[in-house]
């Protein structure tokens, strides 16, 4: 499943995790106008972290598109996240890719930045291991990379369902699974942040910021927003840094029968209010916050209203999808509260601490 990027106007811009940033210029990075046939594309090498052999034939399938692209990658990375004996089986079945451990902290954020050493390439590509690149992601992306002050871009990320979609699921919380949704912008444009599932970023710019926080990203299920840390302090630091999103859909992201619940919906949120609450603490609140803001008080209520007006039409799942916006937005309150209360019990005992030590 994906969602309509024509629909919902009115939406534009305000989504939690690729938000537009205000006069942005979408001729940045056009590679129709800006890049000719002769262009010289930079190196990429792909990076795709994988931690356990549940995903070994999704695996197969992210190293084989990767491997097929029209622009051809200088070379794919595999980065193994603390499990050595997957890593030695994945040494024997891709003789074609270098593999390597994550000589970082474990969870993806280490095994990413694992990557990147190891890496030769000019651009790092990453991809996950439930994506699927299609033949011209590399092509699609690099047009873009190579105009003045692009330092990272981003792509659609369209939903590959393993279940279909449950009707009670909104749309305005596609983000949550992974994949993208209504109201993104319907040409390449200059965005706050995009998501590292099939991200190119510059290597000097990823390097200018020392990579991922290893203490913040996923860890197995546990997921936090890694990705829009690490485009915040990037521009933070580069002069007139551009991210750019393009709507073509070149990935395909695996939605599992298990993340299509009610439970997994809640979970995310949580842990997506923690999350902001914890970017907010490292790189300031007006940056961290200020778009989730407005998407929390402008299209969280269009969204009850449309899930509303669609019951009143006769589909009864409109309340499911109403119901489920007011539940999820409630949970994510609760998560950056929940955050903020820990904040203040830290500060409390280490203050209790330093007064018994003087």
């Amino acid at each position: 499943m994906s969602y309509d990027l024509e629909s919902n106007a009115e939406t534009l811009g305000d989504r939690p995790e690729i938000a537009v940033m205000n006069n942005s210029a979408t001729d940045v990075a056009i590679g129709g106008t800006n890049v000719g046939k002769s262009t010289t594309y930079p190196t990429v090498s792909v990076i795709i972290p994988t931690y356990t052999k549940d995903r070994w034939d999704w695996l197969h399938e992210c190293v084989a598109s990767a491997a097929t692209q029209t622009n051809p990658a200088l070379e794919i990375i595999v980065v193994v996240d603390h499990n050595p004996e997957l890593f030695e089986e994945i040494k024997l079945e891709f003789p074609d890719v270098i593999v390597v451990p994550n000589i970082g902290g474990r969870g993806v954020s280490g095994a990413r930045n694992s990557g990147v050493k190891a890496s030769r390439g000019e651009v790092v590509g990453f991809l996950d291991d439930d994506t699927i690149a299609s033949p011209d992601w590399l092509a699609t992306l690099l047009r873009h990379i190579v105009a003045p002050n692009v330092v990272g871009v981003g792509c659609y990320s369209d939903g590959l369902w393993e279940d279909p979609c449950p009707s009670w699921f909104p749309g305005e919380f596609g983000w949550t699974i992974g994949v993208s949704y209504s109201g993104l912008p319907n040409k390449p444009t200059a965005v706050r942040n995009v998501w590292t599932g099939a991200m190119l970023v510059w290597r000097s710019a990823f390097e200018l910021v020392d990579g991922f926080r290893e203490d913040f990203g996923k860890i197995g299920n546990k997921s936090l927003p890694e990705d829009t840390d690490l485009c915040l302090r990037v521009a933070a630091v580069k002069e007139n840094a551009v991210w750019m999103w393009d709507p073509a859909k070149v990935m395909q992201h695996r939605v599992p029968a298990g993340r299509a619940t009610f439970g997994y919906l809640m979970s995310r949120c949580f842990l997506q209010g923690w999350g902001k609450a914890a970017m907010a603490h490292m790189d300031g609140f007006d940056e961290s916050t200020s778009l989730e803001r407005n998407y929390a008080v402008r299209i969280l209520p269009l969204g009850v209203g449309r899930g509303l007006r669609d019951a009143a039409r006769g589909d009864v799942s409109g309340l499911g999808r109403s119901g489920a916006i007011v539940a999820a937005f409630a949970v994510t309150v609760g998560g950056y509260i929940w955050y903020q209360m820990e904040s203040v019990f830290r500060r409390k005992s280490r203050h209790a601490r330093s007064t018994v030590t003087a």
